[in-house]
């Protein structure tokens, strides 16, 4: 997906998306000293808790917005731009992380990253990654598609969330034995001023392409009451997020 990101915005409002990556990064068991891509970087942010954890890291990402802030903020790592569908090391790494960027890749275009990863891995690599899975935001994504019915435009959700079993599948068949998967639901808090729709205005972008700006406007307005009962507790707003984490070895 060909997404321009507020690389500012991204930092200040939508944080916890690196505090909670964190947490992925202790299913990374390689030995310090292991060679580690953090695949879909963003801004370098878990690049960083990675290097602390006394790995060395390069990070990859697609977004020169992203990219830029990273190199600021980090100057000392090195950090390429590449598409993670289609991607070429220098050199095989002993593994390959990633935090919140499947879910970006079109379905048909899952098996070409995976052997992309197959490919930039040595053997019995880890590969080890968290992603939006079946059911993420689903609330959200069913208020949207009501908004966008009621102003006479159609919504398609422009996300992959698969199940367990169908991303093991896929896995497996790239090459890999998968050692670890869970789905799970977390109720992610939004740090943010206007809560819900600066979440919708930052990751939901083109479904609203072909949509006027007023009625873009509109849209969000009744998507956030719609949302209102279900996701905003005592003034805080909560997205409901589902994460499939995944841990496989290149065989």
């Amino acid at each position: 997906m060909n997404i321009t990101w507020d690389a500012d915005l991204y930092e200040k409002k939508f944080d916890y998306i690196r505090r909670y990556g964190a947490d992925l990064v202790e299913l990374l068991d390689a030995p310090a000293g292991s060679a580690v891509l953090d695949l879909g970087c963003g801004n370098g942010a878990l690049t960083e808790v990675l290097r602390e954890r006394g790995y060395r890291v390069m990070g990859l990402d697609s977004s020169p917005e992203l990219l830029a802030a990273a190199q600021k903020n980090h100057e000392d790592i090195r950090f390429l731009r590449g598409d993670a569908r289609d991607f070429v090391l220098d050199d095989t790494v002993d593994a390959v992380f990633s935090n919140a960027v499947f879910h970006w890749i079109d379905r048909e275009d899952q098996d070409k990253m995976l052997n992309s990863v197959f490919q930039a891995l040595k053997p019995g690599g880890q590969f080890v990654f968290e992603f939006g899975g079946h059911g993420n935001n689903a609330l959200i994504h069913a208020a949207l598609e009501k908004e966008f019915r009621q102003f006479g435009y159609e919504y398609h959700i422009p996300f992959y969330f698969p199940t367990i079993g169908e991303y093991a599948g896929r896995l497996e068949r790239a090459g890999f034995k998968v050692t670890y998967a869970i789905l799970f639901p977390r109720p992610t808090e939004l740090f943010s001023d206007s809560g819900m729709a600066d979440w919708i205005r930052m990751f939901v972008k083109t479904p609203f392409l072909g949509v006027t700006p007023e009625d873009r406007e509109g849209i969000i307005e009744g998507a956030v009451e719609r949302l209102r009962y279900p996701l905003e507790q005592d003034g805080t707003w909560y997205a409901d997020y589902v994460r499939l984490r995944m841990k496989a070895v290149k065989e």
